[in-house]
């Protein structure tokens, strides 16, 4: 288990995330989805899924338990896209995300965060969802609040 990035965003990160702050096309967005452990492909697996249709198509199964949606983060939600001169690379980062009352039912225990690109939130299928990167994230929820809390220097960084 590991954090990853989807052989089909190598090298794309950065661009799907700027292309969602720019607002480019209109209705793209960051998409949050949480996996559940039961059925979880192994990471080498994973990582060669194409779209969200095809990750979610074999054992590997979206969350569904109660409290439990997808995250859409539109170019409002998410940090300005800000190359570091400096150090030279760009961190990219999110919010942490919450999910209210997150109960143990529906697929039970969850062990990934994946991060994801939608082109158009009005109109795309999971087959138009690009996955970005998947994060271990093992939880077993209890019917409490369950924060994804995302590093200080993101959830990626290009280099």
């Amino acid at each position: 288990m590991g954090n990853e990035v989807f052989n089909i965003a190598k090298g794309r990160v950065a661009e799907l995330y700027n292309r969602v702050d720019l607002n480019d096309p209109a209705n793209s967005a960051l998409i949050i989805i949480l996996l559940a452990t039961t059925g979880l492909e192994a990471d080498t697996a994973l990582r060669d899924f194409d779209t969200v249709s095809a990750l979610v198509a074999g054992t590997t199964n979206e969350a569904t338990n109660t409290g439990y949606a997808r995250k859409v983060l539109t170019d409002s939600d998410i940090s300005a896209f800000a190359p570091d001169d400096t150090n030279d690379r760009v961190d990219i980062d999110i919010p942490d995300q919450t999910w209210t009352g997150l109960a143990n039912d529906g697929t039970g225990a969850i062990s990934k965060f994946v991060t994801a690109y939608d082109s158009d939130t009005t109109g795309g299928t999971d087959a138009n969802i690009v996955p970005m990167t998947h994060h271990d994230f093992a939880i077993t929820p209890d019917g409490s609040d369950v924060t994804a809390q995302i590093a200080a220097a993101g959830f990626f960084r290009a280099s």
